[in-house]
């Protein structure tokens, strides 16, 4: 039997237009498998659901925006009643540029807002309905900015490091009832988020490749999918070591534009 045929039958993914999202949604992508698909970019969407309709994939896609808690969780309820879902992918995330001047507070509520409550907004359906079961899987998209506040970019950093801690709680809070959560940390992937950063990303790794790894991970019920280790090694350092000793080298890195 092929890897493949391993997978999740029912899968939902957030942010799937684009990015991480839309290769978490292609290297689902299979012959009898179940996609339900959530972006902002209505026509990007429809263009990942098309592509993964010609894996042999059913294909729900609808436009939600996950900071509307009502319309998300009618939809995942909505999916969920007619596919039971086995794995929920919360990964919708922005992030804003600063103009090298920090970020506003505008930018700053709305990252929070979608990083943040959108992924409360995406979890809680989830859990609801596989508590029912008695059985199921989330993932929370997280990063390994989260790991250590960056002086470039504040809320970003921030509502990874919230939804991080939050997941794996979750894990242990939800291993009684069936339901497996790990939390993903990427380092730099390359999508049209991070192909505005017009600074080194060191070690950047296409989504396709990304999206490969978390699978795996998944598939191992990893509590942490976190790549590539060098950058987590780095990201740890930077959570131990003292504020006085890595402040003089975060304030000096490059900011968003």
């Amino acid at each position: 039997m092929s890897e493949k045929n391993l997978l999740p039958g029912a899968v939902l993914i957030t942010g799937a237009s684009s990015g991480l999202g839309e290769a978490l949604a292609r290297d689902y992508a299979g012959p009898g498998r179940f996609l339900a698909l959530s972006g902002r970019d209505g026509e990007r969407l429809q263009t990942v659901a098309r592509a993964c309709r010609k894996f042999g994939s059913r294909v729900n896609a609808e436009t939600v925006d996950v900071t509307d808690r009502d319309a998300t969780a009618r939809w995942i309820e909505s999916v969920d009643a007619d596919h039971p879902l086995d794995l929920v992918i919360a990964n919708a995330g922005i992030s804003a540029g600063t103009g090298g001047q920090g970020e506003s507070e505008s930018q700053a509520r709305d990252i929070f807002a979608v990083n943040l409550a959108g992924v409360l907004n995406t979890v809680w359906p989830a859990i609801t309905a596989m508590r029912g079961r008695g059985r199921g899987q989330i993932a929370i998209v997280s990063s390994i900015a989260g790991f250590r506040g960056m002086p470039g970019t504040p809320a970003y950093s921030a509502s990874k490091a919230a939804v991080k801690a939050y997941g794996e709680a979750l894990r242990g809070w939800l291993a009684a009832d069936g339901i497996n959560v790990s939390v993903v940390c990427p380092g730099f992937v390359r999508t049209r988020m991070t192909d505005k950063n017009p600074f080194p990303m060191p070690l950047i790794m296409d989504a396709g490749k990304a999206a490969g790894i978390i699978r795996r991970g998944l598939k191992r019920n990893k509590a942490r999918i976190v790549f590539p280790w060098p950058m987590h090694l780095a990201a740890l350092l930077l959570a131990v070591l003292p504020p006085a000793w890595t402040d003089p080298l975060l304030t000096r890195a490059p900011k968003k534009d």
